[in-house]
């Protein structure tokens, strides 16, 4: 069974948010829409973040996305909960280094610096890699949990 996809956006990630929900929805993933839904300053990044870290301790093996213009503001937000370990990425390594090696529950995107089509194998590549349970791995997670 695939993990559900928590995602959530501020204004400036509203489209790539709609657009990453159609397209992992389309893939067979159970995506939840965490908001905001309108380009309008509704929501600012730590909230956004606040929604999708919120939802994942109750749902350990869910996964989110969050999206903010540059995508850093974001991740610092996410990292701030002890249960989760985000990654901005750019790309599909990006995403897949961070699963096998860190473990990341979380990836938070820059609408302003990434392509539609890159956003959206970047969020596959997400959600398909594993982690690489090496004992390194696992002792390095355990010393920033």
């Amino acid at each position: 069974m695939k993990p559900k996809i928590y995602i959530s956006a501020d204004h400036r990630g509203v489209g790539l948010k709609l657009y990453l929900i159609e397209m992992l929805s389309a893939a067979g993933y159970q995506t939840v829409n965490m908001g905001v839904d309108v380009p309008e300053p509704m929501a600012d990044y730590p909230e956004i973040a606040a929604r999708v870290c919120d939802e994942l301790l109750d749902d350990a093996g869910g996964r989110g996305i969050i999206i903010c213009g540059g995508g850093a503001g974001a991740c610092i937000a996410a990292n701030r909960y002890r249960h989760i370990r985000a990654a901005v990425c750019h790309n599909p390594a990006d995403a897949r280094e961070t699963r096998e090696h860190n473990d990341a529950n979380v990836i938070c995107l820059g609408a302003d610096h990434i392509d539609l089509e890159v956003a959206f194998l970047t969020a596959q590549s997400f959600m398909e890699s594993p982690f690489d349970a090496a004992e390194r791995r696992i002792r390095r997670i355990e010393m920033i949990s």
